[in-house]
């Protein structure tokens, strides 16, 4: 089987699907402007799903408590220190520096302005083709 969808509760899920397609390249393939707002974006290369929607019979988890080890969303990155500055220039928080990972790998932790862990790694060699 093949994952179509990964599902976060967020407050504002049309709020949060405009940051992710303005600042993560995301693409909406999914809205809706009625409870509980969901929408699907797809990764740049159409492989991966998201949906941020709002269902008001549950609490939000507070994300920004969850340590990023945890739970994050990685994102690949061609070049991490120039989208890592530009995130945070548009309102991403800083989660610690860029790590270098034993095999080569850069990787960093980023909050969204909702809290959420970001995951930025630019991998020597690619998990998928």
């Amino acid at each position: 089987m093949k994952i179509e969808h990964f599902a976060l509760q967020v407050a504002d899920p049309i709020a949060v699907a405009r940051w992710y397609v303005v600042h993560l390249g995301m693409t909406i393939q999914r809205g809706s402007n009625k409870p509980p707002y969901a929408h699907f974006l797809a990764d740049d290369g159409g492989q991966m799903l998201i949906e941020l929607y709002f269902n008001d019979q549950f609490d939000v988890p507070d994300q920004s408590l969850v340590p990023p080890a945890h739970f994050h969303l990685a994102f690949a990155s061609e070049d991490i220190e120039q989208d890592r500055t530009r995130l945070i220039e548009a309102g991403a928080k800083e989660e610690g520096p860029i790590n270098t990972q034993p095999n080569g790998d850069l990787v960093c932790f980023l909050r969204d302005p909702w809290g959420l862990t970001l995951q930025l790694v630019s991998r020597v060699e690619k998990l998928l083709a």
